[in-house]
């Protein structure tokens, strides 16, 4: 018999998941074409096992190393249930090395130091067998400006982009983007086709766009999202305490 918590985070899990389908076949896009990563940040590593349980794959951690202590408590877990986690917040360059040890792909990337530091920590971690392909890495882009919200404007993306095709390390996966608070949705989101639709011309590989969280994020399926984000409306309110 499942414990309350494991109840509570099922029926969350499946609203979200009716939602996100009902999104998708909106659209008339397929079945599945929309990632859902669970954001798990400031949740225990218990929360995590049991979403796992659940058939939850893919998880979003944005604090190190509250996200590698975790991945280690979980243990075997991660790798017999192929449970991957991305990197989702913002990565200070010291903490280069150990975030290519364990995520899948850094949703965050918005400057070039950061780049460098990522492609010498993920040739690391391939040559020490810590990770078996090079590290996706998204090219967050800023919709209004703002440098405090990270994320580069759209005329500073091709050079950055290029930094990461450039090291072999590093796979360029797309783009990442936030939806400011200010403003409609809708504006931003369609901007962030705009600038996604320009992108693939140079790019047309990197074809995943990671936008869309708890309350955005059929709006941003609506506009081309391959990847949304949700915390809250899965995981509940955070903690008052975070491990």
């Amino acid at each position: 018999m499942s414990d309350p918590r494991t109840e509570e985070l099922a029926q969350r899990l499946a609203t979200v998941r009716a939602e996100l389908d009902a999104a998708v076949a909106r659209t008339g896009r397929v079945p599945g074409d929309v990632e859902l990563l669970v954001v798990t940040k400031f949740f225990p590593a218990a929360d995590v096992a049991r979403l796992i349980e659940l058939g939850e794959r893919e998880f979003g951690e944005s604090r190190e190393p509250e996200a590698s202590r975790k991945i280690a408590e979980l243990g075997e877990l991660v790798d017999s249930r192929g449970a991957v986690f991305d990197m989702i917040g913002s990565v200070q360059t010291k903490k280069a090395k150990t975030v290519a040890r364990w995520a899948r792909s850094v949703q965050s990337v918005d400057r070039h130091k950061l780049v460098d530091q990522l492609a010498t920590a993920a040739q690391a971690a391939l040559h020490e067998q810590l990770r078996t392909e090079p590290l996706g890495v998204f090219c967050q882009v800023s919709l209004d400006g703002d440098p405090t919200r990270g994320g580069v404007i759209e005329a500073e993306l091709p050079e950055l982009a290029q930094r990461v095709v450039a090291a072999p390390s590093l796979r360029l996966a797309g783009l990442m983007v936030i939806a400011p608070t200010n403003g409609e949705v809708r504006e931003w989101m369609a901007r962030t086709a705009r600038i996604r639709e320009r992108f693939l011309r140079e790019y047309p590989d990197a074809t995943a766009l990671s936008a869309g969280m708890s309350a955005d994020m059929a709006i941003a399926v609506e506009y081309g999202s391959t990847c949304v984000r949700v915390g809250t409306a899965i995981m509940g309110s955070r903690p008052l305490l975070s491990q």
